[in-house]
């Protein structure tokens, strides 16, 4: 499990400074794991936003460039090199996320994309399973320091591996103990879910919006076709009651046939998205002041929970005239014999 240290009060890496006289105490805490050399796994961390054009619009948007050091892709074992190599230390290379050459121009595989006042060159592109590094640029953090003119003593947050999950508490205990620190530790995770919040809850928001407005329309379509279905089958209506058949029956009858068809558009609507997913996009996070990308993942568990609405919808909707056939008067009915 990973933890990540931040100046204490700062909400964000872009609101953290640490220095290194305080990463070397935070490098001797308990808890910390360590590589085959006895190294602990420690990474600073240098963060800068640089802005680069996009392919769809040719229109500028933030980015997140993070400076790190050799150590990361230890740290960090779920984020793998899928093409290239990584970058070697103190030369202008970059290691770009999956997303990043999809968004913005200039940074395919041996791209030498201009930024901070150098030339850089894309030497790896890296998965990260569809975290927020896939929208990241990652370089040597020395190097990238000393390109945007800061110390090199400095950087914004440290990354620690540690030996387990209870390992935290202790780390923690460790730090907030020490006189030497104003730091403040957290798991990586819990980290990257809070700075994701804020996009989340507005597709979601947006996502909810567009369904309450479809299915009102869904609603009201079944309301046409079943009445529409009513004023054409009267007199079958009025045979049936005659025959004996009960209110119940009719209403029962006629809201499967309502749900029938919604099943159908449901199944096509089902079809019609399939073409969007993996599609990816990205959107401005207000929270670090950076694009994030991210992909539209259409999985079996969407699919069911679209039939259940489309289902719903088709009750809503077929209710109200299902009632209204159960209650024609059976010999007003039969006049239109």
């Amino acid at each position: 499990m990973n933890a990540m240290v931040r100046r204490g009060g700062s909400s964000s890496e872009m609101e953290s400074v640490i220095t290194l006289p305080q990463i070397k105490v935070i490098s001797d805490a308990p808890g910390i794991a360590r590589d085959k050399n006895d190294n602990p796994l420690v990474s600073p961390e240098v963060i800068v936003i640089a802005s680069f054009a996009q392919r769809s619009t040719n229109a500028d948007a933030l980015v997140q460039v993070r400076g790190i050091s050799p150590l990361t892709f230890e740290i960090r074992k779920s984020v793998k090199l899928y093409r290239g190599r990584g970058f070697k230390p103190g030369l202008p290379e970059l290691i770009v996320g999956k997303n990043i050459p999809i968004i913005y121009r200039g940074f395919e595989l041996g791209a030498q994309p201009h930024f901070g006042g150098r030339d850089w060159t894309v030497v790896g592109i890296m998965d990260a399973g569809g975290s927020a590094f896939d929208s990241e640029i990652w370089c040597d953090g020395v190097l990238l320091n000393q390109t945007y003119k800061r110390p090199s003593s400095m950087c914004q947050s440290v990354t620690v591996r540690l030996t387990s999950f209870s390992a935290l508490k202790e780390f923690k205990e460790a730090l907030t103990n020490d006189p030497r620190l104003t730091v403040q530790a957290e798991r990586e995770t819990e980290y990257y879910e809070r700075q994701s919040q804020m996009v989340t809850t507005v597709i979601r928001v947006l996502g909810f919006l567009v369904a309450v407005v479809m299915g009102i329309g869904a609603v009201f379509g079944a309301l046409n076709t079943m009445y529409s279905a009513i004023s054409a089958r009267v007199r079958e209506i009025a045979t049936m009651r005659a025959l004996g058949f009960s209110e119940g029956s009719i209403i029962f009858s006629f809201i499967c046939e309502s749900m029938f068809i919604a099943l159908i558009g449901g199944i096509v609507g089902c079809i019609l998205v399939f073409p969007i997913n993996g599609y990816t996009t990205s959107t401005i996070n207000w929270q670090t002041f950076s694009n994030v990308a991210f992909a539209f993942q259409i999985t079996p568990a969407l699919l069911i929970e679209g039939i259940l609405f489309a289902l719903f919808m088709g009750f809503i909707g077929g209710l109200a005239p299902s009632i209204r056939a159960a209650r024609l008067p059976v010999s007003v009915a039969l006049r239109e014999l």
